[in-house]
């Protein structure tokens, strides 16, 4: 069963976020855009590569009212000991999420219940917590944050524009389209 357009499952975990160690739930989550950023384990060799690249776009995604909420199946303390260990971990400024008992992870059904571990999964919800795109690849397929960045814009795009909608490759600026019966076979 697709998550996409249903609401985020109530939750609360343990987080780290620049030295300090709180709690999140779905109400910190609700009132503005998110990111969820499910990546298998803490200490590995993809994961990362991406969470280095989500920090390098933060300030971006922080333009566009974003928050980003990386999730592992690991504790908040080992987001700590990594944060601490890793130069490129270090630059992190974003949450991260420990779901040592999984329960996060299965909420967005992107659970490896064989390991334990979470896929590779990204989840844009929007201030209502209501989920509005969703990608997961395959353990060896890193990816990219401007492409990321690119979704959330669309995202927002079509959520301040009802009655459009973002064709392919659509960049922030660029025509969108006004679906009708005139543009039936003409596409």
């Amino acid at each position: 069963m697709s998550v996409i357009n249903t609401q985020i499952k109530p939750f609360r975990n343990m987080a780290f976020k620049e030295g300090k160690f709180f709690e999140v739930t779905e109400e910190n989550v609700k009132g503005k855009w998110a990111v969820f950023f499910f990546y298998p384990a803490d200490f590995t060799f993809v994961c990362p590569t991406e969470l280095g690249d989500v920090a390098d776009q933060y300030a971006d995604f922080q333009k566009m009212g974003v928050e980003i909420y990386s999730v592992s199946t690991d504790t908040h303390f080992t987001h700590k000991a990594w944060h601490d260990a890793s130069d490129t971990i270090r630059k992190i400024k974003y949450t991260m999420i420990g779901d040592p008992t999984g329960q996060l992870t299965r909420n967005f059904d992107c659970m490896r219940e064989t390991e334990g571990l979470a896929d590779r999964g990204t989840f844009i919800v929007d201030p209502q917590g209501v989920i509005q795109a969703v990608e997961i690849t395959a353990e060896g397929i890193g990816r990219n944050a401007s492409d990321l960045v690119r979704k959330v814009k669309a995202a927002q795009y079509v959520a301040a524009h009802p009655g459009e909608v973002c064709p392919a490759k659509w960049e922030e600026g660029a025509a969108t389209l006004k679906p009708s019966l005139d543009l039936v076979g003409k596409i």
